[in-house]
């Protein structure tokens, strides 16, 4: 049961820090610096920084995941699903932090297709928040359902 309550913990952190910084900092940050070249550099550090604590989020998801099978959790169904998802979130960040990333900043300097670049950024971030807020819905209502 404890392990469970982490993994709820987890999920909602990772949520909450995609939700916070793509919805409310961001946003904010442009607003305040009024320059995008200003507020840009300082919105991709603050999106390397999610990226980095997604990956420690989504490994010590997939740890308690895996130890709450062992612990007589069911190894097919829901747990094996929630898995996958948390790995396809890492996936996500990997491929944003360095795929996507070095594009937009060479974009950025040379002039070429910003636009491309950081919509599929911006694709990837909202597919991250999807997956770790179906995460978090997997497992609070997995909670919801097991007797306290």
């Amino acid at each position: 049961m404890r392990s469970h309550r982490l993994g709820i913990l987890f999920a909602a952190l990772w949520w909450g820090g995609i939700t916070g910084l793509s919805f409310l900092a961001v946003p904010v940050l442009f607003a305040q610096l009024g320059s995008p070249a200003v507020a840009g550099p300082v919105a991709a550090k603050l999106f390397s920084l999610q990226c980095y604590a997604g990956l420690v989020l989504g490994l010590s998801l997939l740890m308690v995941l895996r130890r709450g099978n062992e612990q007589g959790g069911r190894p097919d169904g829901p747990t094996l699903t929630t898995l996958g998802i948390v790995l396809f979130a890492m996936l996500l960040a990997l491929m944003q932090e360095f795929g996507v990333a070095p594009h937009i900043v060479s974009a950025r300097a040379s002039g070429g297709s910003l636009r491309l670049w950081h919509g599929m950024g911006t694709a990837m971030v909202f597919g991250q928040w999807l997956c770790a807020g179906v995460v978090l819905w997997r497992l609070s209502r997995a909670a919801a359902s097991t007797p306290a």
